[in-house]
């Protein structure tokens, strides 16, 4: 079974509304008016969820540029009993290697002591001692494997599920299934922060909707000044002067499309419809002042520094009004040398933030309906890279992410590399199969979520093999 295509889908729901002898304004006011009574849903593809869901969103911490393994979350000491020797040509003879190739490959020793935390003895870097203090609600995966070793390409992997260009990304897929639950803002929120290294760009690509409806795409909020652009009135422009130009463009467009029976004409509708609610909520949502300052202080956020910090406070007011799907960038962690001092940096801005995300989640009863994911694209080689101090190069056999809330077992660890760490070893878990375990606890079946495409029944985790990697799963 595969989701219809979004025309069909458009053409349907255009006869309804004709039949019934409603314009769009009134659907929409229709819509607003549902969502606010207490029996109201999201909106939905028909036939989902397929299962009961787990959880109601997720949030995203992207380490953007490939965080290391070995000084966060696997700690190898064969490592350290080789440093500084020969790599064994074994493990290197043929593989794809990214800025190494061709290069005396010497092994690289753990560059941190690593300490075991909570019930279980989760090992965690020194790097990330806040971490450490919820270990016992983690779980780690050290036996990740992606099929990208260069950036751009593997950005896209983890986002959409295949290295094409094009394809929509993880977060739109699951705003397009489930719909959102906020009425005033994006069912898809994307927020970046950067300190460390020097910040790689992302492309936007990686929150596109692809040939999904363009309203599913994310939006990113701008982490200083302005948060979303052009959301403001022009100067001398009222609200009721921008509530009529809105609906006068609504009218023409549905006139449009009546004509052309375009899918993308009542996304503009959607779009309009959202930015105009969005003036009055987006201000207020990202105001982080109206904050009670002991919940600033947990988090470190300042209003308006742009922060990974004061992103992850804002993540929590995101979750709290309904956004589906929310994802923070932080763009400093492709080290290939002087690793200790961009990771100081790096997780000096990271970790104790993500320790009050969860704290404050958990206070909020939320963590129990929310996926928390940590990780990069990639991973890091377990051979010396770089001319000043230390780094590491980029790896796809192995890297190490972890995951918490809704549905996971806690304070464990899953998977297993070799004694070096080059390859992922034991229980590995390929992207597509974290694709569909967030699918499954979302309530989709992954193998029947999918959009036609080009002739093609296309799905996030694509025609290869991907399972439900049910181990962590409580």
């Amino acid at each position: 079974m595969h989701v219809p295509s979004p025309a069909m889908t458009e053409i349907q729901r255009r006869t309804f509304l004709a039949r019934a002898g409603v314009g769009l304004g009134a659907a929409a006011f229709s819509m607003l008016a549902a969502r606010h009574s207490a029996a109201a849903a999201p909106l939905r593809l028909p036939g989902l969820p397929h299962h009961a869901p787990r959880i109601k969103r997720v949030i995203y911490l992207y380490m953007s540029g490939g965080p290391t393994q070995f000084e966060t979350l696997d700690y190898k000491p064969m490592l350290a009993k080789l440093d500084g020797q020969p790599m064994p040509e074994s493990f290197t003879k043929g593989q794809p290697i990214a800025q190494l190739q061709g290069k005396e490959l010497k092994v690289q020793g753990p560059m941190i002591g690593f300490k075991k935390y909570g019930e279980n003895g989760q090992e965690i870097s020194d790097f990330l001692p806040w971490l450490g203090k919820v270990a016992d609600d983690i779980c780690i995966i050290r036996s990740m494997v992606t099929e990208q070793i260069n950036h751009d390409p593997a950005h896209t992997f983890m986002n959409t599920g295949t290295a094409l260009n094009g394809r929509p990304s993880m977060g739109s897929w699951i705003n397009y299934g489930l719909g959102s639950e906020a009425d005033d803002l994006p069912g898809f929120v994307v927020l970046s922060s950067f300190g460390g290294r020097n910040p790689q760009p992302i492309s936007s690509r990686m929150w596109s909707a692809g040939f999904l409806p363009a309203q599913h795409q994310g939006v990113h909020f701008e982490s200083t000044g302005v948060p979303v652009h052009y959301l403001e009135n022009p100067s001398g422009t009222t609200f009721a002067q921008q509530r009529q130009l809105v609906d006068a463009v609504r009218e023409l467009d549905r006139h449009r499309n009546e004509a052309i029976r375009d899918p993308e004409v009542e996304a503009r509708l959607s779009a309009y419809e959202m930015a105009f609610r969005m003036q009055t909520s987006v201000p207020e949502l990202t105001d982080l002042s109206k904050e009670p300052k002991h919940s600033q202080e947990m988090y470190g956020a300042q209003p308006g520094d742009g922060s990974f910090a004061s992103n992850c406070l804002l993540a929590r007011r995101l979750a709290e009004r309904g956004v589906r799907f929310i994802q923070l960038y932080h763009k400093d962690w492709d080290h290939h040398g002087d690793l200790v001092k961009y990771m100081t940096t790096c997780c000096g801005l990271t970790d104790k933030p993500i320790w009050a995300l969860m704290n404050d989640l958990r206070q909020r009863g939320m963590l129990e309906d929310t996926l928390l994911l940590w990780g990069g694209e990639f991973g890091r080689t377990p051979m010396f890279q770089g001319k000043g101090g230390p780094g590491r190069d980029h790896h796809m056999k192995s890297f190490s992410m972890w995951v918490a809330g809704g549905g996971i077992k806690r304070g464990i660890t899953h998977g297993a590399t070799d004694e070096l760490g080059y390859n992922s070893v034991e229980n590995v878990v390929h992207v597509r199969d974290l694709h569909a375990t967030m699918l499954h606890l979302l309530g989709i079946d992954h193998t029947r979520f999918s959009v036609k495409h080009q002739g093609l029944d296309v799905r996030l985790t694509g025609v290869e093999p991907a399972r439900v990697v049910t181990e962590i799963l409580a």
